[in-house]
């Protein structure tokens, strides 16, 4: 059994940088597809990234591109969310969720999942921007 944990959301000005991370207890995330999702108060749960296992392939939002990292840190056995670019948008609570095989990357799956897919979840970990 995997529990994911966030760490790393604070505050930033726009223009700003976050490195958000991460990490499991019980059970690892090295071999499980694991995304960020996102939440704003008054919106939807959205997916910012996702990257896979078997192919270590990442997939990203439109709202990701060009601005957000995801990668995986071997050495310390987490899934990191580099930030950068921040904007007035960006603002949410982000979540970690993993579960087996169901980003795009993993054999033939080439669209992203719903968060109603991923089975485990940590507890969020806030951004916050300021202007």
């Amino acid at each position: 059994q995997v529990h994911p944990v966030e760490s790393g959301g604070g505050l930033q000005q726009s223009g700003g940088s976050l490195r958000l991370s991460c990490e499991a207890s019980g059970d690892t995330l090295d071999t499980l597809s694991v995304a960020w999702f996102r939440q704003a108060p008054g919106k939807e749960r959205e997916a910012v990234s996702c990257i896979s296992y078997g192919t270590n392939r990442p997939y990203d939002s439109e709202s990701a591109l060009g601005r957000f990292t995801i990668s995986r840190d071997n050495a310390r056995h987490t899934v990191d969310l580099q930030l950068n670019c921040l904007n007035p948008d960006d603002p949410a609570k982000y979540y970690c969720a993993a579960d087996v095989a169901i980003c795009p990357g993993e054999g033939s799956i080439t669209t992203m999942a719903p968060a109603t897919d991923f089975g485990s979840w940590g507890q969020g970990t806030q951004v916050t921007v300021s202007a």
